[in-house]
């Protein structure tokens, strides 16, 4: 294993302790990542709301827990994140969602900012974007997919947007908002699903 990487699952937290963290943190008037702003603050103080609700409401269905069930090939998924992230605030409880179903699966979130030699090797177009997934065979300890920062009907939301327009305005930003809060989580699973496919001969 990479001793990036090794190091980035040491500092890893699990999901629930991640969650904690984030509420903390509300309490706290805090945020996470170098950036100490009140609008930072402000972002991790609603994504917590988002994490709440998409943590009862994301629904898994049974085709997709069948499929899962089937994969039995042991692997970790590092994420890397900050609790200020809209895009990771959407994302890593739909992942959860997917790890919860499977013993094969250790899901760990590492703090981006804590942990700049790992982003470095897992831009994005030679940005730190973020959420990113490193899936690693726990066997080998090879690192045999990535996935992010976004799911992939809202990668191409924000590549036309971006190929138009050059950049990103707070409008588009609040469309994908919108467009998140419509899909419920459902375009990560199946992404991930079509994955997990890849990796292990589950799906028919």
């Amino acid at each position: 294993m990479h001793p990036i990487i090794e190091k980035g699952i040491k500092n890893s937290l699990t999901y629930e302790n991640y969650r904690a963290l984030v509420k903390q943190l509300v309490e706290d008037h805090a945020t996470t990542g170098n950036d100490k702003s009140e609008a930072m603050v402000n972002y991790t103080k609603l994504n917590d709301k988002r994490m709440k609700r998409w943590d009862k409401t994301i629904k898994v269905s049974e085709e997709v827990k069948q499929i899962v069930s089937e994969f039995n090939q042991k692997i970790t998924w590092l994420v890397i994140a900050e609790s200020w992230c809209g895009d990771a605030a959407h994302v890593l409880p739909a992942l959860n969602k997917i790890a919860e179903l499977s013993d094969y699966i250790n899901m760990k979130v590492v703090l981006r900012d804590e942990n700049l030699e790992l982003m470095d090797i897992y831009l994005t177009n030679g940005a730190s974007a973020i959420p990113k997934v490193i899936m690693i065979d726990d066997e080998t300890g090879e690192v045999i997919n990535t996935y992010g920062p976004r799911p992939s009907e809202a990668a191409n939301y924000v590549s036309r947007f971006k190929a138009k327009h050059g950049s990103l305005t707070p409008e588009f930003k609040e469309d994908l908002q919108h467009w998140y809060n419509n899909d419920k989580g459902q375009n990560v699973i199946k992404d991930i699903v079509e994955i997990l496919c890849r990796l292990a001969p589950i799906c028919q």
